[in-house]
């Protein structure tokens, strides 16, 4: 692997018409109540969480992708390709779940003609080991928490402000990887100096 890219973990989550029902303060004797249409069109959701592996000062970065229906092999490709696009040839280190998706007889043809990017897979049934998760987690419990939304707009309305709210926050990316427990700058030996 190598140590000189940025490691990115990716993943996709969902979100539809339905409210994320979230518990919420309101006046004694007034129980809020949310009116929506019982509508189940969806969209689907790609971020991605990049961490320099050498370079601690370097910023995360937050790539986020929004799309009507879900995700299949070929959509994660053009997904991959703004990526590229995104981090401008420097070297990635994807690590991603199993979803079939993922690792498709298409996918891997693909990828083999990519020299900026390698794929390392999640362990199975492991999705707390993603930070993107917590990504997820964040944007549901705050910008969607209730949302009532007549449109899939509203929702990619409020969706786009929560991936704003965090871009904007240097240090709350790189607690999505803290909660993890996995590092990405290796220790240093302690027989070595950092200015050696």
């Amino acid at each position: 692997m190598n140590t000189r890219a940025w490691i990115v973990f990716l993943d996709e989550s969902g979100v539809s018409l339905l409210p994320q029902i979230r518990r919420t303060y309101a006046p004694r004797g007034r129980t809020p109540l949310l009116r929506h249409r019982l509508n189940w069109k969806r969209a689907s959701m790609a971020g991605a969480l990049g961490y320099h592996s050498t370079d601690p000062d370097r910023r995360a970065r937050l790539c986020f992708h929004l799309k009507p229906g879900s995700y299949d092999t070929s959509a994660l490709i053009e997904v991959l390709e703004q990526m590229k696009v995104f981090y401008r040839g420097e070297r990635v280190v994807l690590v991603w779940d199993g979803l079939s998706a993922h690792w498709s007889r298409a996918m891997r043809a693909w990828v083999a003609d990519q020299d900026w990017l390698t794929l390392e897979r999640l362990p199975a049934y492991a999705p707390e080991l993603n930070p993107v998760e917590l990504l997820w987690s964040s944007l549901k419990k705050s910008e969607l928490a209730n949302l009532a939304g007549d449109h899939l707009a509203d929702v990619a309305g409020a969706t786009e402000q929560g991936i704003h709210r965090i871009n904007h926050n240097p240090q709350l990316p790189w607690s999505f990887l803290a909660h993890t427990g996995l590092t990405i700058h290796p220790p240093h030996p302690p027989n070595l100096r950092k200015d050696q």
